[in-house]
Parts: C-alpha cells; structure tokens; sequence
C-alpha cells in the first residue's frame, strides 16, 4: 500500500497517476478525498489529529506528504510540526518509509540565486523558520535510524489546479479576462517553475527506488529559468491577451497586504522575486535520466488541458 496524506492538491492528484507506474494499491488521505484512478482506496480524515495520522498511516509501504494547510503563519505554526511529528511517529510504528514533498522556504534570501541539495537552511521568512523546524524534525528521526525517509523538494510550480500557482493566478487568469498578466517584485529576473507532472513523477520515482533514502533531493525541472516577463510570454502565445506586464512593486504588495489577507501573507517571501531564483536538479536528472518538460512544452499542455 503506497499513501498520499494531502491528496486532492495539485501535487497529490498527478502523484496518484503517477504512482501506477509501479503499484495499483494506493490510498488517498484527505478530509474529502476523490478517486484519481478506478483502484483508489479512500481514506477520510482529519491530518491535524494524531490518532487519525496513525489509522491513515497504518498497513503502508510508503507515505507520501503532499498536504497543504492554510497559507498563514499562525496556522503553520500551530499545526506543521505537530503534525509532522505524528506523521514520523506513524511511519515508525509501521514500519513505513516517507517521502516528504517540500518547498524551499527553508532556503534564504542570500541562497536562491542556485538552490541545489547543499544549500543550507537559512530562512528569511517566518514560514521558512516552521520549514526548517520541520526538516529538522524528520531528519533527526533519520539520524537516530527511526525511519527512512526522503526530503523531495519543489520550486514554485503550475498546472491545471489554478488556485494553488502564483503563475497561472496573476498570468494566466488575467490573460484569459483580456487583462494585463502581472507579476510581483522584479519580472526581468530568472525565476524557475516547475510543472506539477513532472514533479509528482519525480516524487513517485524517488518512493519506488531502492535508493536514495535519507536524502535531500531536488525534484525535476527544466534546465531554463525564464523570467517573469518571458513567462508572461509563453502564456501570452498560447492565448493572446495584452502586451506588457505589470508588475507590482513590494510596496504595493505590503499596502495590498492590508487588505487582502493572501497578499499579507506572501509580503515576507517577496524576496524570491525581486532577484534571481533558480532551482537545479542536475542531482535527480542525472541519477534518473530524466527530462523535464520545457517551459514552453509545460505552459502548452497546462492551456492545452484547461480548454477541455
């Protein structure tokens, strides 16, 4: 049995089609979850609650980590660690292995211009503090051999689940309204995608490879790092829409911020998009002989399947 905690996001949905490369008894964990493949077994229940973590957990060969809560400081605060520490103890009791599907939070300011396996926890965001908090604690589980465990981390990323991309909010959104696409901070900087296919593959290969455990990997993505105002473009190509970018300085997002909780929210990451911020996953390509989608194959097939 391979188990998805968190598995109607973007991630969890393409990591469930994804995963029947390898097996056809996968369970789906969430509050309401929904059948990605005919073989599914659905598991309701509450992740923030230990008791509820452990019966998610038990009979698994391998659990995967794809949950989202909401996007708010207080509420990471309160419930990541805690919950990550029941999902370690589960996974110790059943004799589980995790692969955790993170973010790079983690990573500071002064280190996103190349984000590679090495680059060390050194957060510049109060989220990023709870993020090393929770590495650290499944790292720590490795350390005194409770586990086997994998860190797959991801850049920001887009596909067909709109609601859960800056990219396909503020670009795809208003372009397909005939509005201007928009961006934050800086658009003349590289800034790197991934494309949730590739990274929900990239997630099923590390938890059905007999190698690997008790790292940190980068999961794949393509080689190029356009930036906000070329990304604009490979969207704009496929829909039309207006010429140009607006781009909101980080002044606006504060003033926003007062109004708009999500905007209040994002203003302490803003530092991935006033400078470069580049992902590299020569590690994962290189092991796996794998090869991302391009940014313009990506950007074409996520147009492509939101016309249906």
């Amino acid at each position: 049995m391979q188990t998805i905690l968190g598995s109607g996001g973007a991630i969890g949905t393409d990591l469930a089609k994804a995963l029947t490369r390898w097996t056809t008894n996968i369970r789906l964990v969430s509050r309401n979850p929904k059948r990605v493949n005919p073989g599914d077994t659905l598991f309701p229940a509450d992740l923030t609650r230990r008791d509820q973590v452990f019966a998610a957990v038990r009979g698994s060969s391998v659990v995967y980590v794809t949950v989202g809560f909401d996007y708010k400081t207080s509420v990471w605060r309160a419930v990541w660690p805690v919950f990550m520490q029941n999902v370690v103890d589960a996974c110790a009791e059943s004799g589980a292995r995790l692969v955790f599907f993170d973010n790079v939070y983690s990573i500071g300011k002064d280190y996103i211009g190349r984000i590679t396996e090495e680059s060390p926890f050194s957060p510049s965001s109060e989220k990023g503090k709870i993020r090393v908090r929770v590495n650290q604690i499944i790292l720590e589980a490795i350390r005194q051999g409770k586990i086997q465990a994998i860190i797959a981390r991801s850049p920001d990323f887009f596909g067909t689940k709109k609601e859960t991309s800056m990219l396909m909010i503020m670009v795809y959104d208003n372009l397909i309204k005939g509005k201007k696409a928009q961006w934050m901070g800086r658009g003349d900087k590289p800034h790197t995608m991934g494309f949730t296919p590739d990274l929900a593959m990239g997630t099923a290969l590390l938890g059905n490879s007999p190698d690997g455990w008790n790292e940190i990997w980068n999961l794949p993505v393509p080689k190029e790092s356009p930036t906000g105002k070329e990304w604009a473009g490979l969207f704009r190509a496929e829909l039309g829409g207006p010429e140009g970018l607006q781009v909101l300085p980080v002044w606006m997002v504060g003033i926003l911020g007062l109004f708009i909780p999500v905007m209040k929210e994002l203003h302490e990451m803003l530092y991935q998009f006033d400078r470069e911020y580049i992902f590299d996953s020569s590690k994962f390509n290189s092991r796996f002989g794998y090869t991302a989608a391009s940014p313009e194959d990506a950007v074409r097939r996520t147009v492509q399947e939101l016309a249906q």
